[in-house]
């Protein structure tokens, strides 16, 4: 009797030959000291080295303390907190195609790059989008903003609470947030890079819905984010009638595995027990003394590189504490200085859309005194080595100085 056989045959597309990760990874690892992503603790990688169940008893315990302290951490009481499978853009996504479709009416407060990519969502979903564009390295007044309330008559306000791209703070985002209300507007707000490094209060001030990312303040890995709505946007997306076209993104399909222990998808199960060990510690640091130690650090950064000669790029009022922006001397360009801090000091820092600035991170575990001196020195060296001149010596002094004196207390 004849027996099947499988004849092997040469395949189309040769097997290729490449290097290990260990071939092209630096032998000392980088200090990721730019806008994110930043180290993340022992905990955190240990989980992430994890698989379970995605569906098991085991993963209903995990994802209900993932809700209970990203309540904390949001301060907020809304049942309706999800966890997102993708970086903060894709909560970004999930809150704007959620709550806006075919003619809603958006405004979108635009002084930055993340600002106008909460705009193009809106767009994309067939939102009627106007922008209140605000000058580079300012905030909206609330006077501007309360006249573009008035003349539009959005149903949705976008925010971005921390401008990561040009480093500026919108410090007026409560009074905004109070503005959109009393108009009868939600209000959404980015808080991916200051979730957990300064204060946010969900529920006081008013606001619908707010997302973020976990590799930055929370100090989780890249690739898993969190996002929560309030009683009102929950309403609203329950309420609509035309189902959101992004079948992973949607919130009412979201409930199923984050509310009901359901399937919605395969979930990621090391990255959601990565989220939980870094809400872990956020708690058992406290919201108090985190915005403490951030306010602290960044200050005492700023003074440190002000002390070496350079100039920071955001005005002082509304200058961000996560992400600082330093101008690029006269001469050089974002890539000269970046390269050469990777390469000679294996400190990552990052530049910023085509704006004349670098940027240095100071977000979760970026924020530590001993990784302040090694990257200030690094830039100041970096500096040296390129032609510019600063003052090395008097910028470590004045770090020192200031994290020797304590933190400042600022109405933040």
């Amino acid at each position: 009797m004849p027996t099947s056989s499988i004849t092997p045959v040469a395949s189309a597309v040769p097997c290729p030959v490449v290097e290990s990760l260990d071939a092209i990874l630096p032998e000392e690892p980088l200090l990721m000291m730019g806008a994110g992503p930043v180290p993340i603790p022992a905990a955190v990688a240990k989980a992430n080295t994890i698989v379970i169940n995605h569906l098991g008893g085991t993963m209903v315990k995990v994802i209900g303390q993932v809700k209970t302290m990203a309540r904390y951490v949001f301060q907020t009481n809304s049942k309706w907190v999800l966890g997102v499978a993708g970086p903060g853009s894709a909560a970004m996504e999930m809150a704007i195609s959620n709550l806006a479709w075919e003619g809603t009416r958006v405004l979108s407060i635009k002084n930055g790059f993340f600002s106008e990519r909460m705009a193009e969502m809106g767009r994309r979903v067939g939102a009627r989008v106007s922008t209140l564009d605000v000058d580079d390295g300012a905030v909206a007044s609330l006077e501007q903003v309360a006249e573009a309330i008035r003349r539009e008559r959005p149903e949705i306000v976008t925010v971005v609470q921390g401008e990561t791209s040009n480093t500026v703070w919108n410090y007026h985002l409560k009074d905004i947030a109070a503005l959109a209300k009393a108009a009868g507007a939600l209000v959404i707000i980015d808080a991916v890079c200051t979730l957990s490094t300064m204060p946010l209060e969900m529920d006081a001030w008013g606001i619908d819905a707010v997302i973020t990312g976990g590799q930055k303040g929370l100090s989780s890995i890249p690739g898993v984010s969190l996002i929560a709505f309030s009683d009102a946007a929950w309403a609203r997306v329950k309420g609509r009638t035309a189902p959101n076209a992004h079948w992973c993104l949607d919130a009412s399909l979201a409930e199923n595995f984050w509310h009901n222990a359901g399937y919605h998808y395969t979930a990621p199960v090391s990255g959601v027990l990565a989220l939980h060990e870094a809400l872990r510690l956020v708690c058992a640091e406290t919201l108090e003394k985190r915005f403490a130690r951030h306010l602290k650090c960044s200050l005492a950064l700023q003074e440190g590189i002000a002390a070496l000669g350079l100039n920071l790029y955001a005005p002082p009022a509304c200058r961000l504490n996560s992400v600082v922006g330093i101008e690029v001397p006269k001469g050089l360009s974002p890539g000269d200085i970046c390269g050469h801090i990777s390469r000679q000091h294996q400190v990552e820092i990052s530049g910023s859309f085509g704006l004349p600035i670098v940027r240095i991170g100071q977000m979760g575990e970026q924020c530590r005194e001993h990784n302040l001196f090694r990257t200030l020195h690094a830039l100041g060296r970096t500096m040296l080595d390129l032609g510019a001149a600063v003052d090395l010596p008097a910028g470590v002094a004045a770090l020192e100085k200031s994290l020797s004196g304590g933190a400042r207390v600022l109405a933040r």
